[in-house]
């Protein structure tokens, strides 16, 4: 055979090995890229929460990306009627919801059978008083109208402020956290007590300075530009049994992802943020 047949024979030889090559790094590349897509794909776990706008909402926006990172995706559904959140975790259209205090949550499970866990407290969102007329709570007039709204599980921590500047008396016998306005058995200045308002219009009596005194969520105070340190005139204790929790159904109590949300709720990290974003109107609690 000439050398010049056996260059053409080797070349050809070059170019089948070096196309075979090539094939073969494409298809090994493409089967461990669609591998690793697929496991990365099977160990993320979305949950669906619902949670009021503020603080809830915003403080599960500040540790959104922190789960994203250890493969939990966490979507935040708003609400602004309480009662639609429970009926949505119940539906199964919510996996988690993060709105409530515990009186509120211990009362909607008994009223509604809801087979729901609290899966850990997160923070209070200290109740307050505030006035346009007057500066300190103590200063209440004979006769003056106290103006509540119409969530009864906020009672016994609004006669527990009134209570505590001997404005009124309790019922001894009675748990202040299932008191209502019923339980007074001392009420020497006759306040009108008046307790048929929307949570969400309480800002608004306040502003039209209706009544003497207004007892406002801290929530509804926070969301409509309200500092419940600076601008009450009275505010409850730091510590409150009013924990507000993230909620779960019972078949879910011990899923990864959630425990993760809530180890992640806990850490200094979000309690530090807690504490800077709201100046005191909204504490951190860690269990």
């Amino acid at each position: 055979m000439t050398n010049s047949l056996w260059k053409k024979v080797l070349l050809s030889a070059g170019a089948v090995a070096l196309l075979s090559a090539c094939g073969n790094g494409s298809d090994d590349s493409a089967n461990e890229g669609s591998g690793d897509t697929t496991d990365s794909a099977s160990e993320e776990t979305t949950i669906k929460i619902g949670a009021t706008n503020t603080p809830h909402a915003e403080i599960l926006e500040f540790v959104k990306p922190i789960l994203a990172e250890e493969g939990v995706d966490l979507e935040i559904i708003t609400y602004t009627d309480y009662p639609l959140i429970n009926q949505a975790l119940d539906a199964g259209d919510l996996d988690a919801n993060y709105f409530q205090h515990v009186p509120y949550f211990d009362a909607e499970v008994e009223q509604f059978g809801y087979d729901f866990v609290n899966a850990g407290g997160i923070h209070i969102e200290p109740i307050a008083a505030y006035s346009q007329s007057i500066d300190r709570l103590e200063d209440l007039p004979e006769g003056a109208e106290v103006l509540v709204s119409s969530n009864a599980s906020d009672y016994g921590r609004i006669l527990e402020i009134l209570q505590d500047h001997d404005l009124i008396k309790v019922d001894e016998s009675v748990n202040i956290t299932d008191a209502t306005f019923d339980d007074i058995v001392e009420n020497e200045r006759n306040l009108d007590f008046q307790y048929d308002y929307a949570p969400d219009l309480m800002v608004q009596l306040y502003e039209n300075n209706e009544g003497d005194v207004v007892f406002i969520n801290s929530n509804f105070a926070v969301d409509n530009d309200l500092n419940p340190v600076e601008d009450s005139i009275a505010i409850q204790g730091e510590d409150s049994p009013y924990a507000n929790i993230i909620a779960v159904r019972s078949e879910d109590a011990e899923n990864e992802a959630i425990i993760k949300l809530v180890d992640e709720l806990h850490s200094q990290e979000t309690q530090d943020f807690i504490l800077e974003t709201w100046g005191g109107s909204v504490v951190p609690v860690s269990k």
